[in-house]
């Protein structure tokens, strides 16, 4: 994955549902499991979340979070 995959991951924005409009690095764990459980959206999007939720998985959230843009 490119460095500009994974900027681009961190900071797109939750289109829908109960967290509609937070930066995916920002979600929720347990939320990220349940699309894990359930089966990620298709397209650039779920391909996204798939990649927030190894971050958090792994415990790399901190590492990651200097590429969020507010």
């Amino acid at each position: 994955m490119h460095e500009q995959q994974i900027v681009a991951a961190v900071n797109s924005i939750m289109p829908f549902g109960k967290y509609a409009g937070r930066p995916l690095l920002l979600l929720p764990e347990p939320y990220l499991v349940w699309f894990h459980k359930q089966g990620f959206p298709d397209g650039k999007l779920g391909e996204q979340l798939a990649l927030i939720y190894e971050i958090k998985l792994n415990g790399l959230e901190a590492t990651f979070m200097p590429l969020l843009q507010r």
